[in-house]
């Protein structure tokens, strides 16, 4: 029926109020990216058409090749019908400045912790030289390893991942951002296997506990089932990060994890942490940072390790 109905559309102002009707019609589920109908609609169309995502007035009465609304028609059509997050229909995720190909192999990027790289840090790394290795567990598609690099540029950086699939997208992304030389791959269970001193740790791991995996709405059960679900609380990967964190910290070194909406949970198992929680466009409970000092003071690092550190900045 759609498809027949697509023949009477000419110009974006008609596939925009196709779109929007559509998605409400199908009580479709956002977060990837948009919170609504009319901004999901008019970015899938936009980037569809090879158009400035910014830019819609200018091409809203634009006339459209036959084959272009069909294209854009079945695109709507599979966001409506198959619940696909839109991000995998245009293989393109936003954030801020920075673009990333995404594909069903990735979480779609979302994570708050880009906005606290750079500025943000600088009561706790105040200059960016500073930072001469960064470490990302959990990189998926690589994109806070990519936004790691730009806000420090002297920094090395190891961007982990346990999946193969996500280091094969990670790696797209490196390459288009000619970041092969300093973004170092890594296949590893979180901290397995890794020995280096990072002066900045940031992870965005799995999360979401175990009764709100099985609530997920289809958009998001199209994303790899390991990018979402830790254990019975959503915290499992998390201890694991902050059992490890201070051997993987140089002395003066930061940890920066997202957790979503755990924070009490997270409180209430270490009562001795005196976590920081960072500001972001969406709240103050979604990101906390540990300096590894405060690690050690709450017993979870060995104090007496401070000396071999000392051997490694001597060779630097």
């Amino acid at each position: 029926m759609y498809a027949q109905a697509a023949s009477s559309f000419h110009t974006v102002r008609d596939l925009l109020r196709f779109a929007v009707s559509r998605f409400n019609d199908a009580g479709l589920t956002y977060g990837h990216g948009t919170d609504n109908a009319y901004d999901e609609a008019a970015y899938l169309i936009l980037s569809a058409l090879k158009l400035p995502i910014d830019r819609l007035e200018p091409f809203l009465d634009a006339k459209l090749l036959d084959t272009e609304v069909k294209d854009v028609v079945d695109l709507i059509e599979r966001r409506a019908e198959e619940r696909v997050p839109v991000a995998y229909l245009t293989h393109e995720a936003w954030q801020g400045e920075f673009n990333f190909y995404v594909d069903e192999r990735v979480i779609v990027p979302r994570s708050f912790i880009f906005e606290l790289l750079g500025e943000p840090l600088a009561p706790w790394i105040e200059h960016p030289e500073l930072v001469n290795r960064a470490l990302d567990l959990c990189t998926g598609s690589g994109c806070l390893a990519i936004q790691l690099a730009h806000h420090y540029p002297d920094a090395n950086i190891d961007a982990v991942d346990i999946s193969l699939d996500a280091l094969e997208v990670a790696s797209i992304n490196i390459q288009n951002y000619g970041l092969e030389e300093r973004i170092q791959l890594i296949h590893s269970d979180l901290v397995e296997g890794l020995e280096e001193p990072y002066d900045l740790i940031i992870s965005n791991p799995p999360y979401v506990d175990a009764e709100s995996v099985d609530a997920l709405p289809a958009e998001y059960l199209h994303e790899p089932e390991l990018a979402l679900g830790s254990g019975e609380d959503g915290l499992d990967a998390t201890h694991v990060i902050l059992q490890n964190a201070a051997r993987l910290l140089t002395p003066q070194g930061v940890l920066l994890v997202e957790i979503g909406h755990n924070r009490d949970v997270l409180e209430a198992a270490y009562p001795s942490l005196p976590f920081t929680w960072m500001e972001t466009e969406s709240g103050d409970g979604f990101v906390f940072l540990l300096t590894r000092e405060e690690l050690v003071d709450a017993g979870l690092g060995d104090p007496l390790n401070d000396d071999d550190f000392a051997d490694v900045s001597a060779d630097d």
